[in-house]
């Protein structure tokens, strides 16, 4: 025969009875909402943007680099002797700071910073803002093993273009000098020099099947052949300063991204990509500039041209039947965004 149950037994079920319940809501809701936070196998692009366009969007607003044992000229708008710092990334921030308008020139173009305290003695920490003649042509006071300073170029919005002229049209190309100084200095050299003998274009490959309009990877599609870049050489004949002997930039730099340009290793082969390349995270390639949205209808219609095919190091690649000159031309400030 069965007893009846008492009231503590009864509270106890009842009690039981609420945490059952209480558990399978928890069940149901985390359910929910993992289904609804889950990345779909449909979005070919999402684990790419999280870990690979926020990062290199991160690294090009972080960087602030300069090139040690070079000392800039030019008039000063902060003096070091009264403005010292802890380190050349801050005295670099230090001149953005003067560059943060829409447009237009900046109150400073370049700084000068001190930080071997051995070498600098009681200029140790000295920060000089400066600005230039010529942001494009800076006025070098001197280089070398002996030089104790370390100095950059801050460009401001629109006044950090040049131009990659072909046949075809001007290729526009936004300079990154925080990321990478080593190769704009180099860049600025060619536009000095007017004239880029042997700067040409020899390789155009279109996206394919395997990216989008935008740059984004389409689900399952290879990524290359075609690998969606068109590639050629900037070793200029004539240049004073050797290609060989550019520094290879400091890591990271910003990732390959649609527009990107950047050296094959430390070039002087260089790339401007049509599509956003996640899968090359290695330090193989050094982004040293961006083509200007508008200008990316140019690299299509070059990556369109005539090509035939090599194989170069066991990669299939589409060379250029007629390789494209290039001249590194200046740019009038017109462009705003």
């Amino acid at each position: 025969m069965g007893r009846k149950q008492t009231n503590s037994e009864l509270g106890r079920c009842a009690l039981l009875a609420l945490l059952f319940l209480g558990a399978i809501s928890c069940c149901v809701v985390y359910t929910l909402l993992s289904a609804a936070l889950r990345p779909t196998p449909t979005s070919p692009v999402v684990d790419a943007i999280d870990s690979g366009d926020g990062l290199g969007r991160r690294e090009e607003a972080e960087c602030c680099r300069g090139i040690e044992h070079l000392e800039l000229w030019g008039d000063a708008v902060k003096w070091g002797s009264d403005f010292k710092l802890n380190s050349s990334e801050e005295c670099c921030r230090a001149c953005k700071a003067m560059c943060s308008g829409v447009d237009g020139p900046c109150l400073c173009d370049s700084w000068v910073f001190c930080g071997d305290r051995k070498a600098c003695g009681a200029n140790f920490g000295e920060c000089w803002l400066k600005k230039q003649k010529e942001s494009f042509n800076p006025d070098r006071r001197d280089s070398g093993e002996n030089v104790m300073w370390t100095s950059g170029l801050v460009f401001g919005k629109g006044e950090d273009i040049v131009g990659l002229h072909t046949e075809y049209g001007v290729l526009r190309i936004k300079l990154f000098p925080d990321c990478a100084p080593h190769s704009v200095a180099y860049i600025l050299e060619l536009l000095r020099l007017r004239l880029c003998v042997g700067c040409q274009l020899h390789r155009a490959e279109g996206r394919g099947i395997s990216w989008d309009s935008q740059g984004n990877h389409i689900t399952n599609a290879p990524f290359g052949p075609p690998y969606a870049l068109i590639q050629g050489t900037l070793a200029a004949d004539g240049t004073t300063t050797a290609f060989e002997e550019i520094q290879r930039e400091e890591w990271p730099c910003p990732q390959i991204r649609r527009g990107s340009v950047a050296w094959v290793g430390s070039g002087p082969e260089f790339f401007i990509s049509l599509a956003n390349h996640y899968e090359w995270r290695s330090q193989t390639y050094t982004v040293f500039g961006s083509l200007l949205p508008e200008d990316l209808e140019i690299a299509e219609k070059i990556a369109h041209l005539p090509t035939k095919q090599e194989v170069w190091s066991n990669i299939h690649v589409s060379v250029l039947d007629e390789p494209i000159r290039l001249r590194v031309v200046p740019v009038p400030f017109l462009y705003k965004s």
